[in-house]
């Protein structure tokens, strides 16, 4: 019942992340406001389910109410950054965040009292509201900025536009199917991967930390708890350096800048180590050693996926299309992963582990061809060969080609 409520969540979670965007790209960041209101109403109802109809009921309704935030968030954040500063910021957002859930969403939910998950709700429901007030509207109408800071900001989304303006074109059906483009749909498959191996494991780590000999006065199952939270601690510190790192160095441009997927690419490898001991061993402190690998891996190379494949969306409608359409399929994997840990598979899990050491040398050898398209498609531009994508066009339809005018370049 409870892999089956999960499975319904995704299902409505996928569904609704690019109507999403697209609507905040329309309404502002008030929409993002409404999405987290809803949100906070939803869970508080979960504290009154008393049946499996209820249960599936309001899992699908959170699906629908959270599904939008994450890209809405990560649009949001690329409408004040420019590609070269954006991987740290999503960095720091998206590869810290869910590192800090899984250390600390463990050991709360070992305080399963009512009146605690009604006061946790009712709490968090009081904060939503503030997000009324305290969300950033897009640059144009933001009234967080002074003068000054509003024309800096604004000159900076335009030197990032190869027609050089920062005005917002309108929606229309070919912007958005022009979202499904090899790029995007590469990065969307590669990030589908990840999602199997980090939330299979997120699955799978309850079981290795219970096989570790208990060694504190506590109970058994408060110890594993806390054994799953210093692997997420590195996580976060390997989430920042490499962001940071990836950020400095693009910044500077004294290496190749192919550097953000070098570090995808490292911690790809992380993860095929980290899984390789968990199929080739059966000692439990190997395996625990393993997990600090595979959560430092996993945690980062889906937003640094994300990162990399915004960094070549343009223009705004296909940016906010791609920001959704990869978590959107990504979560797939998410779907997947549920059903890769199966009881009868226990305690090795070797069917899950096996499959999720398959993921993260796929999704390497993605991540390298990837590479070697954004170079093809930068030197056939270097070389005049898309000059022909100018050829009949009005300005208005030149301004919409985004990253398919011969003057942009992908970003490696």
């Amino acid at each position: 019942d409870y892999n089956i409520a999960l499975t319904l969540f995704y299902v409505t979670y996928i569904l609704v992340e690019v109507p999403s965007n697209l609507a905040l790209k329309c309404f502002g960041s008030i929409w993002l406001a409404i999405l987290m209101i809803a949100f906070g109403i939803i869970a508080l109802s979960t504290a009154f389910i008393t049946n499996f109809t209820g249960l599936i009921l309001t899992r699908m309704f959170l699906g629908i109410a959270e599904g939008g935030l994450l890209p809405g968030l990560v649009y949001v954040l690329s409408r004040y950054y420019r590609r070269k500063e954006l991987v740290f910021r999503i960095g720091i957002f998206f590869g810290v965040a869910p590192s800090l859930a899984g250390a600390f969403g463990g050991l709360l939910s070992s305080v399963s009292y009512l009146r605690h998950l009604l006061g946790a709700h009712c709490h968090n429901r009081s904060k939503h509201y503030l997000c009324l007030f305290i969300i950033p509207a897009d640059p144009e109408i933001s009234h967080m900025l002074t003068e000054d800071e509003l024309t800096i900001a604004l000159k900076m989304i335009a030197a990032d536009n190869v027609v050089g303006t920062f005005k917002r074109e309108k929606t229309t059906s070919r912007l958005v199917l022009r979202a499904f483009n090899v790029n995007t749909c590469l990065n969307a498959f590669t990030y589908l991967l990840v999602n199997i191996l980090f939330q299979g494991l997120s699955l799978f780590l309850p079981t290795v930390t219970a096989t570790c000999k208990p060694s504190y006065s506590m109970p058994a199952t408060i110890e594993s708890q806390l054994r799953t939270v210093p692997p997420y601690i590195i996580s976060i510190v390997w989430a920042v350096i490499n962001s940071y790192f990836s950020f400095k160095i693009q910044k500077c441009g004294k290496i190749p800048p192919c550097f953000l997927c070098v570090c995808i690419a490292i911690s790809l490898l992380l993860n095929i180590v980290g899984y390789a001991i968990f199929m080739g061993s059966k000692n439990p402190h190997a395996r625990y050693g393993a997990c600090f690998l595979a959560i430092s891996g996993g945690a980062l190379s889906g937003p640094m996926m994300l990162t990399w494949a915004t960094d070549t969306a343009a223009p705004e409608t296909v940016r906010a299309v791609t920001m959704a359409l990869i978590p959107s399929l990504g979560t797939i994997g998410a779907v997947i992963a549920v059903w890769t840990y199966l009881p009868d598979d226990a305690p090795n899990y070797h069917r899950g582990n096996s499959l999720n050491l398959a993921t993260c040398s796929l999704a390497c050898v993605l991540v390298l061809l990837g590479v070697r398209y954004v170079y093809w498609e930068n030197a056939k531009c270097d070389h005049g060969e898309r000059d022909y994508r100018l050829e009949g066009k009005s300005q208005k339809e030149i301004d919409e080609l985004g990253a398919r005018h011969p003057a942009y370049r992908y970003q490696p």
